[in-house]
């Protein structure tokens, strides 16, 4: 699924691509827009959709920057309707950098926010009770408003987003890192099915409840993907320490020994 997809173009050597299913999230909302002013409402709901997934990349890309920082390569970053997915090639390991590298999404949110608060001051209502104008000063204060839902909300302590992250770096302080990402996985999935269920029932939001879904079983997949390379890493070190042990065992072979030498052993890779 996350194959189909399209290459847009590379930001700092970073490609950046758009997931086919991206299209139909702005075809519903050009369509909802022409609904209520035609042409023009399409173009303008399409261009504020374009302009909060601009957030996005900027989110992803301070992961991704931060993450090249401590060797981790990053191939793309993948836009879907449910947000940006940066794909890493492994996640290190030490917990300062993990809090650091998962930090730098929301920093970047907040600072998109204090840069607008800044050039326009808070909107009318802020948080709570929003309201925005039709104007420029009106479609600053609706980005500046995202970014700041965008910033506290991935920092729910619903693994694998960014809280999650952070909530996994502070345990591996203290436990080792597969027990850590096993307790994180395990909160964020009762989180996240919560959170999935209030969405629906309480606040009627499919969009949201899709969201705690697909995060329910990514927390899981991240997991299950872990545990799997750990038991192929004890696997084969202790196959390696029975091999050294075998050789170590085998007296050496005498020259004029006519019989012929043990046929080599043949490497098997992990099934």
């Amino acid at each position: 699924m996350l194959g189909w997809s399209i290459n847009l173009f590379r930001v700092f050597g970073i490609q950046l691509a758009m997931h086919v299913s991206f299209l139909l999230l702005l075809a519903y909302v050009g369509y909802d827009g022409w609904t209520e002013g035609g042409w023009f409402g399409a173009v303008v709901n399409m261009l504020l959709v374009v302009a909060f997934f601009v957030c996005v990349v900027l989110h992803e890309l301070g992961h991704s920057l931060t993450a090249r920082r401590y060797g981790v390569q990053v191939p793309r970053i993948l836009l879907m309707p449910i947000g940006g997915m940066a794909e890493f090639d492994r996640i290190p390991r030490q917990p300062r950098a993990e809090l650091l590298i998962t930090a730098a999404g929301p920093a970047v949110n907040f600072a998109i926010v204090a840069v607008l608060v800044v050039a326009l001051g808070l909107p009318h209502g802020f948080p709570l009770h929003v309201e925005f104008e039709d104007s420029l000063t009106g479609v600053g204060h609706l980005l500046l408003y995202w970014n700041a839902i965008m910033g506290t909300f991935n920092l729910l302590p619903v693994f694998p987003m960014d809280g999650g992250r952070i909530f996994r770096a502070l345990l591996a302080r203290k436990l080792d890192y597969l027990r850590a990402t096993y307790w994180a996985a395990l909160i964020g999935k009762i989180l996240a099915g919560v959170l999935a269920c209030v969405a629906a029932v309480y606040f009627k939001n499919p969009f949201v409840t899709v969201l705690f879904i697909f995060i329910f079983f990514a927390g899981d997949a991240e997991y299950r993907l872990l545990l799997r390379r750990e038991r192929e890493a004890e696997h084969w070190a202790a196959w390696a320490k029975r091999l050294a042990a075998a050789q170590a065992a085998t007296p050496p072979q005498n020259p004029d020994d006519p019989s012929p030498p043990p046929p080599p052993l043949i490497l098997h890779g992990p099934n």
